[in-house]
């Protein structure tokens, strides 16, 4: 298996939020899932550091990101910021193509939610945010809402309430409604109305929820990968 496609699987699971914060991703133990050198992994996982995907520590490794509450207004601030930036943008701007593919991904995340599929409404909620940034065209906006989504999405999974769900769901419709109308101004108050109300449903919890091991996920990925199977963000 190339480099690219490790770092593409790998990229997914964390984007997705898929691991709990703070754990540790061993170079032996993807080498063995992957069927590669220890060597080839090193440099995906340092790849991603750089990408500020992990965290890298200094003769330790790489550790998924384990951001607190104490950073999290930070980081919802910094999105606000930036996504009622890119909201503005995109209500001026977006094709009747790129309209279809938002309107395909929000109802995709309608029938997720509907069907009980807890984890593609996940997958999918979080790949909205990454959309939006793609259809802006801009690589930088792309790579600063990256990093600050995979913040956000440890932080939803550590935190967030179970009333979640339903709740962002009917945001994320506000947010496609006023841009495929082409209304700036709703748009922006629907998208930092949303961050914010996201941000509101985050409360500390007693212990780290417990979830599928590294081997699992990983594994699960590589297969959807294999099969070829592309999240909505990606699909032309």
């Amino acid at each position: 298996m190339q480099e690219e496609e490790i770092h593409a699987v790998l990229t997914r699971v964390l984007l997705a939020g898929r691991l709990p914060g703070g754990l540790k991703l061993g170079e032996h133990h993807l080498a063995e899932i992957f069927g590669v050198s220890r060597e080839r992994v090193r440099k995906v996982l340092h790849r991603l550091g750089a990408e500020r995907l992990l965290d890298m520590v200094r003769n330790r490794g790489a550790f998924t990101l384990a951001p607190d509450l104490r950073e999290g207004h930070v980081v919802y601030e910094a999105r606000r910021i930036l996504e009622s930036g890119m909201a503005a943008h995109l209500a001026a701007n977006l094709t009747p193509a790129q309209i279809e593919r938002l309107r395909r991904h929000v109802e995709a995340e309608a029938e997720a939610l509907r069907c009980g599929d807890q984890a593609t409404w996940q997958r999918l909620s979080a790949e909205f945010h990454y959309l939006l940034a793609e259809l802006t065209g801009n690589p930088l906006v792309q790579r600063h809402a990256q990093e600050l989504i995979s913040r956000t999405l440890m932080l939803v999974k550590r935190y967030e309430t179970s009333a979640g769900s339903a709740c962002g769901c009917d945001e994320h419709r506000a947010i496609f409604r006023a841009l495929a109308a082409r209304e700036r101004g709703k748009a922006v108050k629907a998208m930092t109305t949303h961050l914010s109300l996201v941000e509101t449903r985050l409360r500390p919890t007693l212990c780290e929820p417990v979830g599928p091991s590294v081997e699992d996920v990983v594994t699960e990925e590589l297969a959807r990968h294999q099969a070829g199977v592309v999240p909505l963000a990606e699909a032309g």
